[in-house]
């Protein structure tokens, strides 16, 4: 699959939940694997905050994120549309701290997005597999975030609030690409007896009727309700009984719960990569969501590549039959087995290791050790048939060796040892000349790595 950003920009403007601010936000294409960035126009230099999760900086009602004094809030709506339409690289510029509140739902965004079109680019999507059980909680809230193999992605959420009004509900999200139909119009919600302390606290200043579902499940006089409502700067609500008090109906039953699960894909985007699996939220809020994000983040820059998924019982896309067609190599030198994944800029093959190898007679009899100099040959014969595929009629050509840089061993291969090669075009093929990066694993960890130009040569 390819990266994807809008075909077009888009212009929202509205006021902001927490600071009242008339706000513009532009949503812009953006490159590839520019990811999601926010600038903020109304400061000096237009200074711009990469949307990851190690640039949290609150998790209070809203998703802030920020570098040194430079922060914007409430993106957690515009975020979900985003990667719930696949997008991969986007820039929003906005000329406040914070997205505007809009109707408290990301209807407006995902409109938008469907309006202006999305487009895909040449680089391919660089997907976060889990491949195990990851769990985050905080037994002090007892929230929870479970996520579990999955071929695709989906969400469920439960919620769950000491309230008469809303006790449990349950949402899910099987298909990103239904978030537009069930997701995007769920409306943010608040307690009315949580109004008063967000007010104090110098929140929702913006805040009113028409971007909010308002729950009132508490008794209160109504000369307290207009009181609140003063706060707000509203206009009073005779309420009597408890309930939802908007004038517009919920869009559903569940709506909070379908709003929550929102929010926690919008916290999810913070990864900086789509993700493959299933996610259990239970209770959950900005808080644990983005320590979830930022778990995943530290793993992915703990190291950069994941382990390409290896399926041995899957036929491979080419084995050692085609291989010989293509590589001039022959026993005992020819040292990848069969390619299992091909795409226009990478390649993933595979090589079994055996203790019967002709060079762990001498390297080394009493602890066979394969040598790291054939590790780089086996990424270099993996990355000359990725070459190879750039070419018609590639039997009458051959890849060659021109130079080597960054090589990094960090760990011994040893006979048993099933290897994966994982080989990618750092730049455009030029003249022939190939410069490539190549990494090997052996199950979920990388091994040795090297970078390395191959020219292809037409056979005399």
């Amino acid at each position: 699959m390819k990266q994807i950003t809008l075909k077009a920009p888009f212009t929202l403007q509205g006021k902001g939940l927490h600071t009242g601010l008339d706000i513009v936000a532009e949503f812009l294409p953006a490159p590839e694997n520019h990811g999601y960035k926010f600038q903020r126009t109304d400061i000096e230099g237009e200074p711009v905050v990469d949307a990851l999760a190690e640039n949290v900086k609150a998790t209070n009602h809203s998703t802030v994120i920020g570098r040194g004094d430079v922060v914007i809030g409430t993106i957690e709506h515009a975020m979900a549309a985003l990667y719930a339409a696949g997008i991969d690289n986007c820039l929003i510029r906005v000329n406040a701290p914070e997205l505007p509140i809009l109707d408290g739902s990301a209807s407006q965004y995902s409109e938008k997005i469907a309006e202006v079109g999305i487009e895909e680019q040449k680089s391919d999507k660089d997907f976060y597999i889990v491949k195990q059980k990851i769990e985050v909680r905080d037994d002090t809230s007892g929230s929870s975030i479970v996520v579990l193999p999955d071929e695709d992605f989906s969400i469920d959420t439960m919620v769950a609030f000491d309230s008469p009004v809303l006790a449990n509900q349950f949402a899910s999200l099987e298909h990103l690409h239904d978030f537009a139909s069930e997701i995007a119009a769920s409306r943010t919600f608040v307690f009315v007896r949580e109004i008063e302390p967000l007010v104090k606290g110098n929140m929702i200043k913006g805040g009113d009727l028409d971007n909010a579902i308002v729950i009132y499940d508490s008794p209160m006089e109504q000369s307290e309700l207009d009181r609140i409502a003063d706060l707000m700067n509203v206009p009073h609500k005779k309420v009597s009984e408890f309930g939802y008090i908007n004038d517009t109906p919920l869009t559903a039953d569940n709506e909070p719960a379908r709003h929550k699960l929102m929010d926690v894909l919008g916290d999810i985007a913070l990864i900086g990569r789509p993700l493959k699996g299933r996610i259990i939220a239970t209770r959950p809020g900005h808080s644990i969501n983005t320590t979830f994000a930022k778990k995943i983040r530290t793993e992915i820059k703990r190291q950069e590549l994941q382990a390409p998924i290896y399926n041995p019982s899957v036929e491979p896309i080419m084995d050692i039959n085609r291989i010989r067609e293509l590589l001039p190599h022959r026993y005992p030198f020819l040292l990848v087995d069969k390619i299992i994944e091909k795409g226009d800029s990478y390649i993933v093959g595979i090589k079994n290791v055996t203790v019967n190898e002709p060079f762990f007679q001498g390297h080394f009899p009493q602890e066979p050790v394969m040598p790291g100099v054939l590790l780089v040959e086996a990424m270099a014969q993996t990355g000359g048939l990725l070459v190879l595929g750039t070419v018609e009629d590639p039997e009458r050509y051959s890849t060659y060796f021109m130079k080597i840089d960054n090589v990094k061993f960090r760990q011994k291969v040893v006979p048993g040892d099933t290897l994966i090669f994982h080989i990618s075009f750092m730049t455009p093929l030029r003249r022939g000349c190939a410069v490539m990066k190549g990494y090997v694993f052996v199950g979920e960890k990388i091994v040795a790595e090297c970078e390395f130009m191959a020219q292809i040569i037409k056979n005399k």
